[in-house]
């Protein structure tokens, strides 16, 4: 089953989630993202205790808004220009997940009955669709580098001996950030977890080494997939105070079915 894109973007883009404890003001994270050597996007993620705001350009060339409410297990994708909403709760996540669990045990006993040949290019078809665990990345540190103001530690993320990753981090106090601001982001990834296992891990949080594969807080992530590269560069780091309608669908936005085209 395939996720809604907007979803499964939100997952692969949001890096960090950061609101110091005690704190009054939010953090504004600011990043630039390319994929496919195709133009640049630039997204700017709100954060506050339990609370996420990511603004981003649609495929359409729309202005997009994802909002996660981390204490009520909500998403919200907002499409602004035609001030409409979509809503997926964490039962709406785990029913997808079980549908597409039952898709895959049907297409698994087909497959038994079919000629070898077929069964091998069906095989090949369904991998990465499955929703088993994946292969862990592990990282190697390889060097330093330099991405914007920050002079960072550089890493090759592996899989299956394959390169598919690079890193470059910094410690999270250049940033500002302690391990407490992280705890939305990993609600983030809980959320998606069951669904879609084998990008639940690319949502940031804030461990050490033996917990994540490498240190400290990526300025730089290049994930490659095929040959398809998407590079995501940290270009600005503030604290700053938000409203309480950051966080909320605009006034008079209409409420669509999930799944509807927006």
């Amino acid at each position: 089953m395939r996720v809604p894109p907007p979803f499964a973007w939100l997952v692969a883009a949001v890096c960090v989630a950061a609101s110091p404890p005690g704190a009054s003001a939010g953090v504004l994270i600011v990043e630039k993202t390319t994929t496919g050597g195709g133009p640049t996007q630039t997204h700017q993620v709100m954060i506050e205790k339990d609370s996420m705001r990511v603004e981003h350009d649609t495929p359409s060339g729309d202005k997009g808004t994802v909002l996660f409410d981390g204490t009520k297990q909500v998403i919200r994708l907002v499409n602004h220009d035609k001030k409409t909403y979509t809503e997926m709760t964490k039962a709406d996540v785990d029913a997808m997940s079980q549908r597409m669990e039952g898709v895959m045990a049907q297409m698994q006993e087909h497959m038994k009955h079919m000629p070898p040949e077929q069964r091998a290019r069906m095989e090949e078809m369904m991998k990465g669709r499955m929703a088993a665990a994946p292969v862990k990345i592990t990282y190697r540190k390889v060097g330093s580098d330099t991405v914007g103001a920050w002079t960072c530690d550089r890493y090759d993320g592996y899989q299956d001996g394959q390169k598919v990753a690079e890193l470059c981090t910094v410690d999270p106090t250049v940033l500002g950030f302690v391990p407490e601001d992280f705890e939305v982001s990993k609600k983030l990834g809980e959320f998606f977890r069951r669904l879609m296992p084998q990008n639940a891990d690319n949502v940031f949080r804030l461990g050490n080494a033996e917990d994540q594969g490498f240190s400290g807080v990526p300025v730089k992530r290049v994930f490659t997939v095929g040959q398809r590269q998407t590079v995501t560069e940290l270009t600005r780091v503030t604290r700053e105070p938000f409203p309480a309608s950051t966080f909320a669908v605009p006034e008079g936005f209409q409420r669509q079915a999930l799944g509807a085209r927006q």
